[in-house]
């Protein structure tokens, strides 16, 4: 296989950035998709003055609205949104250039005395938001080509043994059918002849839950499925196939990161096929968009597993347990007699109240430093730069019911 060491000039390469973490200046509110999550934050920010930062990798995207369930114009009204539509779709959107802009972002909430509050659930962007992040050095599309043509020749596990050679510790950490990461592990220390698990250490490092303020909503299997499945009829209902298909009519071919998103690759796996993009009935045939639906829903509770099994790995979460809202005042009584008196204990069977709980940690943490219009709930500030450009995109309805929290991993929070 062709050479991996750094270039001769590796030694004069000049020191990377780096982006510290976040969660020291904000609150974190995620879960997998279909959750809840954004309705609750909505709710938490009128309370403690606070303004949401979305957390979505594909939100980023003008145009790329009903299958990311962007926030509609009345919530925007309602509470500030940023990093929303930073991009056009054509665009790739690196874990480095999101950072670049939520530090931005932050620094304008806080001056403005507000308290920043991410909401979202793409995994590699809450971890920078977590733990910080080493951008290393910009993608080289040639090298990895040049790569990938070696592994075609000589497989994966040679493809390891060559990062074996220059990176050891990196090719005991990353799993061995993990292509990607390898192949920017070779990158990395082909352009800055530093090797990756040097740099990013603190990618790595962790805090206790109890020492920062990010909360990570979880639900029963079956209920999330179904809560899955109400959001992509939601999103077919609503035009998700006339949206990509004025997407590509207007972009051509969208970005490596953009065509991949779920809801999107599948439908434009069908409008690549020839003829069907300028045939108006295609995929409006109910067998046919039928067909669509269940791939769709079900690559998206793919990646809600996905998605689960990576906040589990973040010890920084305090994991709650959405349970159903009480049928009953009796148990409704039983419920919190359960619960005990624990007065640290986030409980809630509506956004509303489970926002009322978080919003009592928050005042009672000084895991961060809370401007004044966070010291106590608050109705919600006109917003200083309200985006009307979703004003006619009704978006999907939110899962009804968001409930009771309880815990951190069986633990009062």
């Amino acid at each position: 296989m062709g050479s991996s060491g750094p270039p001769t000039d590796a030694n004069t390469f000049p020191p990377l950035n780096t982006f510290p973490p976040l969660i020291e200046r904000a609150v974190v509110v995620t879960g997998p998709t279909a959750s809840g999550k954004s309705g609750v934050a909505i709710e938490l920010a009128r309370r403690i003055g606070g303004e949401i930062l979305s957390l979505d990798s594909i939100a980023v995207y003008v145009g790329m609205d009903i299958g990311t369930a962007k926030p509609t114009a009345e919530d925007r009204s309602q509470v500030p949104h940023h990093l929303l539509d930073l991009v056009p779709p054509t665009e790739d959107f690196s874990v480095a250039r999101y950072l670049r802009a939520a530090h931005d972002a932050v620094d304008e909430i806080t001056r403005r005395g507000r308290l920043p509050i991410f909401v979202g659930g793409t995994p590699l962007f809450l971890k920078g938001v977590l733990r910080g992040f080493d951008p290393g050095p910009p993608a080289d599309w040639e090298f990895r080509r040049d790569v990938e043509q070696d592994i075609e020749r000589h497989g994966l596990e040679a493809l390891r043994e060559r990062l074996r050679q220059v990176d050891p510790l990196a090719a005991h950490r990353i799993g061995p059918s993990d292509k990607r990461r390898m192949i920017r592990a070779l990158e990395y220390v082909r352009a800055t002849g530093v090797p990756i698990s040097h740099r990013q250490t603190q990618f790595e490092r962790s805090r206790p839950a109890d020492s920062c303020l990010a909360f990570c909503l979880r639900l029963p299997r079956p209920r999330l499925h179904e809560q899955i499945n109400r959001r992509v009829d939601a999103m077919f209902d609503q035009g998700l196939v006339d949206e990509i298909r004025g997407l590509v009519r207007r972009y051509g071919q969208l970005s490596r990161t953009a065509r991949q998103a779920v809801g999107y690759r599948e439908v434009l796996g069908r409008l690549d096929e020839p003829g069907i993009l300028h045939e108006p009935g295609i995929l409006h045939e109910p067998g046919e968009l039928d067909e669509t639906r269940r791939e769709v829903a079900a690559h998206t509770r793919q990646l809600a597993r996905r998605q689960e099994t990576w906040f589990r790995s973040f010890r920084e979460l305090r994991s709650i347990d959405v349970e159903p809202e009480p049928e009953s005042e009796t148990d409704a009584r039983d419920a919190t007699a359960s619960r005990g008196n624990n007065a640290r204990q986030i409980a809630g069977s509506t956004a509303e109240e489970i926002a009322a709980s978080i919003a009592d940690v928050i005042a009672a943490s000084n895991a961060i430093a809370k401007p004044a219009s966070a010291a106590a709930p608050s109705p919600a500030a006109e917003p200083p730069h309200a985006d009307p450009s979703h004003a006619d995109r009704t978006s999907p309805p939110a899962p009804t019911r968001p409930a009771r929290l309880v815990g951190n991993r069986g633990r009062a929070v």
